[in-house]
């Protein structure tokens, strides 16, 4: 299993963000984190990541505890993070914005060339590369935000609501990047507001409430079922 998350607990002072959270990601696998607005999903992304610090249960990526590791560490085993609200570096150009997402690495050739990848797959880079990331629009920043992560060559890619404030056109935009990322052999744990965008993507799915993964199964299982139907997808 890539990554394995048992029984997560996080606190926030004397409140418990997310109650005793397991789930698995595969390798090649699109998994999706549903819920409301406070279920835990953020949550859960930064502690895997190393944001922030869990309470107690475990997380292992590729079979390794990673719950007590630096973020540095967990960068360069194979995890990379697109969070919520993009958080480009907005006084930064476009191409230093993705150099910042490959610093951790030391084959400069090899980085050259994966810079030119993502100006193949994100054209609209490459044509605004020497402009700051405050000149972009929002699409536009989410598309750096995505990129950044990328450079470091991660096995497991964290997305953070990736279509958030975004319009419908670009969320389908947003939709078919995550597709090509996946194709292109990265493993995903993707948490969504859109979860009709998310479900049609995960080859699995789990349904968060307040802090408790409640209902798990195939993404166009969940899609169908009527709780969740009720609950997330408007009826």
């Amino acid at each position: 299993m890539l990554l394995e998350v048992k029984d997560l607990r996080i606190h926030y002072g004397g409140a418990e963000a997310v109650q005793g959270a397991s789930f698995e990601v595969a390798e090649g696998e699109i998994v999706a984190l549903i819920g409301a607005n406070g279920a835990g999903k953020t949550s859960i992304l930064r502690t895997i990541s190393g944001l922030k610090r869990l309470t107690s249960g475990e997380i292992r990526f590729m079979g390794e505890r990673i719950d007590r590791k630096p973020t540095a560490h967990i960068v360069r085993v194979g995890i990379g993070h697109c969070p919520e609200g993009r958080h480009v570096f907005m006084m930064m150009s476009v191409k230093e914005n993705l150099q910042v997402g490959a610093h951790i690495r030391k084959d400069k050739a090899e980085i050259a060339r994966d810079m030119e990848a993502i100006y193949q797959s994100f054209p609209i880079l490459k044509t605004r590369a020497k402009q700051d990331a405050n000149t972009l629009s929002g699409g536009e920043q989410q598309m750096l935000a995505i990129a950044r992560a990328l450079m470091s060559r991660p096995k497991l890619l964290l997305l953070d609501e990736p279509s958030l404030g975004l319009s419908p056109i670009v969320v389908q935009e947003v939709a078919r990047i995550i597709s090509d990322i996946h194709r292109s052999g990265v493993s995903v744990l993707l948490v969504e507001q859109n979860s009709v965008m998310a479900l049609n993507l995960a080859d699995r799915g789990y349904v968060l409430e307040t802090g408790r993964v409640t209902l798990e199964g195939a993404g166009k299982e969940l899609l169908h079922n009527e709780a969740v139907r009720r609950a997330f997808l408007g009826g």
